[in-house]
């Protein structure tokens, strides 16, 4: 392949894989539910903490925000509220937090 050849060739795109993200979540939360599908729709890895059956969780999130609300997210240790109550997910946002297309 000559020098010319390289210079045409798209850039190396920057995956999120590296990102370490924690979702704080509740059973029966629709909110919570959403933020999940749309973490696995975007094939990004993360690691749930049910508040209601992991102890401390519950008390770290009303710690770290100040209530008691969920879905949480922790993005490579920033806390992010994924959604606005009464207006659900913000998958625009999110995506962009992320990396991702919405």
């Amino acid at each position: 392949m000559s020098d010319e050849a390289l210079d045409t060739e798209l850039p190396a795109i920057e995956t999120n894989t590296q990102m370490e993200i924690t979702v704080y979540s509740a059973p029966g939360c629709p909110d919570c539910r959403e933020a999940k599908r749309f973490l696995d729709q975007h094939q990004l890895p993360y690691t749930d903490i049910n508040i209601m059956t992991t102890p401390g969780a519950a008390d770290e999130v009303v710690k770290r925000t100040g209530k008691r609300a969920v879905p949480q997210f922790v993005i490579d240790g920033d806390w992010v509220q994924p959604y606005r109550p009464g207006e659900g997910f913000l998958y625009e946002e999110m995506a962009k937090r992320l990396g991702v297309e919405p």
